[in-house]
């Protein structure tokens, strides 16, 4: 589908500029967001009429957008979440989650502006990129911790996971501590074992010497 660009748009060009994009793209994203027209020719006529407006509130938004990002650019912001010895979240955090951190902070941002190529799932810090304006691009750092006490040991470079690994060999020296423990009772049990044995041999050799008495008898009768 070819758009007319209403604004200026990373890697497809700027205000006014007529570019083919997918159908998809330009229904779901530039259509939607009043970032572009469709390409036709009463919307190339609309668009000269709207072109000198349209630079006027561009301009004007990029004001807004260079204050907001001097305030917020190179700020880091914490998010407290539940998580495994390993580091996974048990959920995960989102470009929602960070604008309304931020926005709670006194610096309104919109979800659309916080660039995220999937949702954080581990604990860690992590460069966000916010697209304020087409013209202005900032990033913040996202923190998230299971505690305050972590994301600073996060911030000092520390490695507050435990690796699968080590927390496979914990559990196998955990088990192997385990079977020692209890094998005092298992030789215990094996040495009773060995007792019984040569009593049931001991009874074992009874039973034929009494049998052959039960046949001696028996024949001493018949004679």
């Amino acid at each position: 589908m070819e758009v007319i660009l209403l604004e200026r748009v990373g890697k497809l060009g700027q205000m006014g500029d007529v570019v083919k994009v997918k159908d998809g793209y330009a229904r779901n994203f530039l259509l939607a967001r009043g970032k572009a027209l469709r390409a036709t020719a009463d919307n190339k006529s609309k668009f000269e009429g709207m072109k000198v407006e349209l630079k006027k509130k561009s301009d004007e938004a990029k004001g807004v957008a260079g204050k907001l990002a001097s305030k917020v650019d190179g700020k880091t912001y914490v998010v407290i979440r539940q998580a495994s010895e390993t580091g996974q979240l048990f959920g995960s955090v989102s470009t929602r989650d960070i604008a309304t951190l931020i926005t709670a902070g006194g610096d309104e941002v919109s979800r659309s502006a916080v660039i995220l190529n999937a949702p954080i799932k581990t604990i860690g810090a992590y460069k966000v990129p916010l697209d304020l304006h087409p013209d202005v691009e900032v990033s913040v750092t996202v923190t998230v911790a299971r505690s305050e006490a972590e994301a600073e040991r996060i911030a000092r470079g520390e490695d507050v996971t435990v690796r699968r690994e080590d927390a496979e060999e914990e559990a196998e020296a955990a088990l192997a501590a385990a079977e020692a423990f209890f094998e005092p009772n298992d030789e215990g049990d094996e040495d009773e074992a060995e007792a019984a044995e040569p009593a049931a041999e001991s009874e074992g050799e009874k039973k034929p010497a009494k049998a052959k008495k039960a046949k001696a008898k028996k024949d001493d009768a018949e004679d």
